[in-house]
């Protein structure tokens, strides 16, 4: 094979496997789903049949439900995850939202979303803001009311309101579905054997038993 073609190949095959690791770009102005017709799944994705531009109205391009706070978890942190499930006006637009609260001290316990890098604005308070890259160096700061923080994708991130008063994030997503593993959860509320734990982190039985009890959070906390 010629060496120029060969080249170009692989540059081909780059950018296939790129493109097909993301959400798939529209192919119309928009798609609200029809949900009398359903959708068909495919292998990564539910096909949503839209409705027709002259049955669309403009209240399904607007969303009303981040105006307040949702229910706190036992760590401070109250989540309203946005995506095209509760808002449809978002479907295959490749993006999706949260709006966060955290209490004074509270945490969002260090996590990452698999499908996504997330760009975090303050919209009030002061938040200890940061994550963690593939060589563990950990680039964090605090950051205030009207400053941005990205997280690349996949990268273990985290927050905590070290202000006076409560702290509200405004979380944006580049993927409509941009999955949530919550490390506290992963590794001790995933059914991962015992014993593995026990030689991995130093823990005996009784310790891993409490951690499992103590760490465990809401799954309802959504993507943040």
């Amino acid at each position: 094979m010629y060496p120029k073609l060969a080249f170009f190949l692989s540059i081909l095959s780059l950018h296939i496997l790129t493109t097909s690791a993301s959400d798939p770009d529209p192919v119309q102005d928009f798609c609200i789903p029809n949900t009398e017709l359903g959708s068909t799944r495919t292998s990564r994705f539910n096909l949503e049949t839209c409705k027709i531009p002259k049955e669309v109205s403009p209240e399904e391009f607007v969303f009303s439900g981040i105006k307040s706070p949702g229910n706190f978890s036992n760590t401070g942190l109250s989540a309203i995850s946005v995506t095209p499930t509760v808002f449809p006006g978002l479907n295959m637009l490749g993006m999706s939202f949260v709006r966060a609260d955290l209490k004074v001290g509270g945490i969002n316990a260090p996590h990452f979303h698999p499908r996504a890098t997330e760009i975090a604005y303050v919209v009030q308070g002061k938040v200890y803001s940061g994550f963690v890259d593939s060589t563990n160096k950990v680039f964090a700061k605090i950051i205030e009311q009207g400053e941005v923080m990205v997280f690349p994708k996949g990268l273990v991130h985290f927050q905590m309101n070290v202000g006076k008063s409560s702290a509200t994030i405004f979380g944006s997503f580049n993927s409509q579905n941009p999955g949530t593993h919550r490390i506290p959860n992963v590794i001790f509320g995933s059914g991962i054997n015992d014993e593995l734990l026990e030689k991995a982190f130093g823990l005996t039985f009784e310790q891993i038993s409490v951690m499992r009890r103590k760490i465990i959070f809401p799954k309802e906390q959504g993507n943040v």
